[in-house]
């Protein structure tokens, strides 16, 4: 009887904790989850974005709005520690090119932009 009660146990606090995992990394159901590779371009077409608008002569509080954007979306990208690593350095290299639009410094926040963009690049081969 003493064995059925720890088995029963067993298998009740296996049962309960799975069931709180479970819940606790599924996805909300309105938000659209993207793979990696799929995230990367996302974010890579709205650097491409920021960085045409600089050459059609947008101000810098436009330019800003639009690195935002693509910061915004590097949040997407999840694949595995490797990768979340270089994500986060490519990242700082936007919010050091927003901080460069907000100052209406473009010629600089052109050139980190640049850089972003090769870093994001970068990351497709540690998928």
């Amino acid at each position: 009887m003493k064995i059925l009660k720890k088995v029963l146990l067993s298998l009740l606090i296996a049962a309960s904790m799975g069931a709180v995992s479970t819940s606790a990394v599924a996805a909300d159901a309105g938000r659209i989850v993207y793979a990696p590779a799929d995230a990367i371009d996302m974010t890579l077409d709205k650097i491409k974005i920021a960085i045409d608008a600089i050459a059609n002569g947008s101000e810098g509080a436009a330019v800003a709005a639009l690195i935002k954007d693509a910061l915004d979306s590097t949040k997407e990208i999840n694949a595995n520690d490797k990768v979340d690593v270089a994500r986060s350095k490519a990242s700082s290299k936007l919010k050091n090119a927003r901080t460069h639009a907000k100052e209406n410094a473009l010629q600089e926040a052109e050139q980190e932009l640049k850089a972003a963009q090769k870093a994001f690049s970068d990351l497709k081969g540690l998928l």
